[in-house]
């Protein structure tokens, strides 16, 4: 079965959760898992006054996703930043390219899951997530979200991002901040709970 977990990161974070997402599919037997990024868009110049260049540079390894290899995997988990409570411009483009996936019905039936991030705890995490959903209905997936039989959803010993929708955590305000054991838990139980979801509607 093959499990892609296709991401955009400017700062890094998405990438880091992103690696504990593949980390969780991979832990189970059978499951081929690939690492996709979708294509920047922003120019060069712009990422360097942004200060997303060293970020850019760690994640040079991951292919660039085609629209052809969504509808060759069997499920698909996708990791965004947040955008005003949307999914950043980046990864928009490259689903609006996805057109010939719908005509053909290639997704249906298909497990979707979205994980994200945002820079402070209340920026947009579970809008961002519950409208990329939207996207994922219309090309017919099912939706798999981060079940309360994670126990990292009732954490209250620290600040953590996580909800029933998916895996998600908080950069701060000047993005130093990075995701903390338990965010990283929640998407290893994400990526683990969708390939099992994944395996089932297989079988």
């Amino acid at each position: 079965m093959k499990l892609l977990v296709v991401f955009y990161s400017m700062y890094g974070h998405i990438y880091e959760m992103a690696q504990s997402v593949a980390a969780g599919a991979k832990s189970l037997t059978g499951v081929e898992v690939e690492l996709r990024r979708v294509p920047e868009t922003l120019p060069p110049e712009v990422l360097a006054k942004m200060g997303a260049v060293e970020a850019q540079n760690r994640q040079r390894d991951v292919k660039i996703c085609t629209v052809e290899e969504l509808g060759q995997a069997d499920a698909i988990i996708f990791g965004t930043p947040t955008r005003f409570g949307l999914m950043c411009g980046q990864m928009k483009q490259f689903l609006d390219a996805t057109g010939s996936l719908w005509v053909n019905g290639s997704l249906v039936g298909k497990p979707g899951s979205v994980f994200t991030s945002s820079n402070t705890q209340h920026g947009g995490q579970e809008s961002t997530i519950i409208n990329f959903h939207t996207l994922l209905l219309h090309q017919g997936m099912v939706i798999v979200g981060l079940p309360y039989t994670f126990p990292g959803q009732m954490e209250m010993g620290m600040i953590s991002g996580c909800s029933p929708y998916g895996a998600s955590t908080i950069a701060g305000a000047d993005g130093s901040r990075k995701p903390n054991e338990n965010e990283l838990a929640g998407a290893f139980f994400q990526g683990a709970h969708v390939a099992k979801i994944a395996m089932k509607l297989a079988a």
